[in-house]
């Protein structure tokens, strides 16, 4: 028995009023009562724009021109309106903070309930049995911002569910989450939609991470199109996403290195489910051989170094711990670790938004505590995490214009200085835009461009590529590595374990607030107990080693490392 049509969208197309063309050209696809469904593709191609069609924020929030018809649960959504479908569609952000409403949990989830006039003993029992279903009924009386990333996220999830919706949409649910917090959230998402029965729609890049977990269909969109919407093991065994710049999961890319093509009968879309002759691990085996291990870094100067530095905030939170910490001159590291395990803080502290309260800090031996915070910014940029707390000007040139200006810097030189900067970052077509036209992604690579147009001599990256697409995750990723190659010394607080593995010959690991292992990324992330206890998450390919009887994973993962990047070049 064929499962009811949630989503019908026929011969649909979408052209923004204040764009010359559309970016939505003849969309055909329908999504099913129980059907779980990934929208993936580079940033551009118009998987966002479905997402707001399905919710209902175009036209209501974006006005355009549209063509065909789209229909939810069999109705006209145009004819539905925005409030219609909020019965219907329930959609949780990418940026959670600008989902909350409530001042406590319990506030937040029951905001629906309260606008629809709900007793007060039903309401009750409602945030209970829904809190009780994300698993957030320990933080009820809490402030949403006292709470974690994936707390955030479970109570986002919450609020959508209390309309008992048909159709839960997640605006890629991964981007602002630690490794481990990432996989509970799909294993979140697979847990509702079984418990619930609803169709599940994930907008998102990160295809291995999503892959953690059952997905029925993956609908992939190039330029405005549907180019493939089939079984993802159909999918990684085609050169589908290859052409269109998304990145395939690691263990099926260490496959084809060894000479090993992908057939759906071996279940390429699951690692667990992956099958694998004798033979075939043979090969993978025998590649391992051949693959030449990867030669060491000599040791540079010192240039910043922390020693015993510890933080405790104004409400209480020890945030640091007695750090220890040494960065050398030229180098590219990644600092790891949970949400709330200090590394924010420790960038703070050494940019001098914070002042510690023991310890020291000395930057070419010189004491840094002595410098402004304006003196260090000559020495040392910071992009933060979230750019909308960074960017002041309305207009994009202005905003990277910015510090050259406060500097005092020459207007000719200005320009061409602040042009390549946005080419970098890919943004020199937007260049007289506003920066409020721009989405989240966008403004994160305004505030790259902002700080990479300074030249500083260190530069700290909270999240640099969070919420970017593979093509621009490299842009941004092989200009820092080119920074660094002419003496920049980089250092990235990241909770993407690609790119520690891909950028950054060493990893520092924090834990509550204090630094609990420093080593390779490799060395890292073949750690199981590090792993554990960091909330960070193993690479597929210490699994796909494992399996192929490869005893060495660290050293399996280091020299497949060396050769994607020769294969990249």
């Amino acid at each position: 028995m064929e499962k009811e049509v949630l989503i019908s969208f026929r011969d649909f197309g979408f052209q923004y009023t204040a764009q010359a063309s559309p970016t939505l050209y003849n969309i055909n696809l329908d999504i099913h009562r129980g059907e779980k469904v990934l929208i993936a593709g580079p940033s551009g191609c118009g998987k966002s724009t479905i997402a707001h069609c399905i919710n209902g924020l175009i036209p209501a929030s974006y006005p355009g021109k549209i063509t065909g018809s789209l229909t939810v649960k069999g109705e006209d959504a145009v004819r539905q309106g925005l409030f219609g479908l909020s019965r219907t569609v329930g959609t949780v952000l990418q940026d959670s903070d600008g989902q909350f409403i409530g001042l406590t949990v319990a506030e937040d989830i029951a905001f629906a309930l309260e606008n629809d006039c709900v007793p007060r003993a039903e309401m009750h029992d409602t945030v209970d049995r829904i809190a009780e279903l994300v698993n957030i009924r320990q933080v009820l009386s809490h402030a949403p911002h006292e709470i974690s990333g994936g707390q955030k996220q479970r109570v986002s999830l919450g609020g959508v569910m209390v309309n008992q919706v048909d159709v839960l949409l997640f605006d890629e649910p991964l981007a602002n989450l630690d490794p481990a917090t990432g996989k509970q959230a799909i294993e979140l998402i697979d847990d509702i939609q079984k418990r619930t029965g609803c169709a599940v729609v994930i907008i998102e890049h990160r295809l291995e991470d999503v892959l953690h977990r059952h997905v029925d269909r993956v609908v992939v969109m190039g330029q405005g199109r549907i180019v493939f919407d089939g079984d993802p093991d159909t999918l990684l065994c085609g050169d589908v996403l290859e052409s269109r710049g998304i990145r395939e999961p690691l263990y099926v890319t260490a496959l084809k290195y060894a000479g090993i093509t992908p057939t759906p009968d071996m279940h390429p879309a699951s690692l667990p489910a992956l099958t694998l002759t004798p033979e075939q691990k043979s090969q993978v085996q025998a590649w391992f051989s051949r693959q030449p291990s990867p030669a060491g870094r000599e040791e540079a100067p010192v240039l910043l170094e922390a020693k015993n530095i510890d933080f405790t905030y104004e409400g209480g939170h020890h945030a640091l711990k007695g750090i220890d910490l040494t960065i050398r001159r030229g180098e590219m590291l990644s600092i790891v670790g949970t949400n709330g395990a200090g590394k924010s803080t420790f960038s703070k502290v050494i940019c001098g938004f914070e002042q510690p309260q023991k310890g020291s800090l000395t930057l070419e031996g010189a004491d840094l505590t002595a410098l402004s915070i304006k003196e260090r910014a000559d020495r040392i940029g910071y992009v933060m995490q979230n750019p909308n707390q960074m960017i002041s000007k309305n207009m994009i040139f202005d905003e990277v214009a910015l510090g050259l200006r406060n500097r005092e810097v020459p207007e000719e030189e200005i320009r061409p200085r602040v042009e390549q900067a946005l080419k970098i970052c890919g943004l020199y077509p937007f260049r007289n835009w506003p920066v409020s036209a721009l989405s989240y992604g966008q403004k994160k690579r305004v505030t790259i461009a902002s700080i990479l147009v300074l030249r500083p001599d260190i530069i700290l990256l909270d999240e640099p590529t969070a919420g970017q697409d593979f093509r621009h995750y490299t842009e941004i990723m092989e200009f820092l590595r080119e920074l660094n190659r002419q003496g920049v010394t980089i250092v990235l607080i990241t909770h993407d374990m690609h790119l520690m593995l891909e950028y950054t010959p060493r990893a520092v690991v924090f834990h509550d607030g204090e630094v609990i292992c420093d080593a390779s990324a490799a060395q890292v992330l073949n750690a199981p107990d590090i792993v554990e206890r960091a909330h960070l998450k193993e690479t597929s390919l210490y699994h796909l080693a494992m399996q192929c009887g490869i005893d060495a994973p660290e050293e399996f993962t280091r020299r497949f490392i060396a050769r994607d990047q020769e294969v990249r070049k």
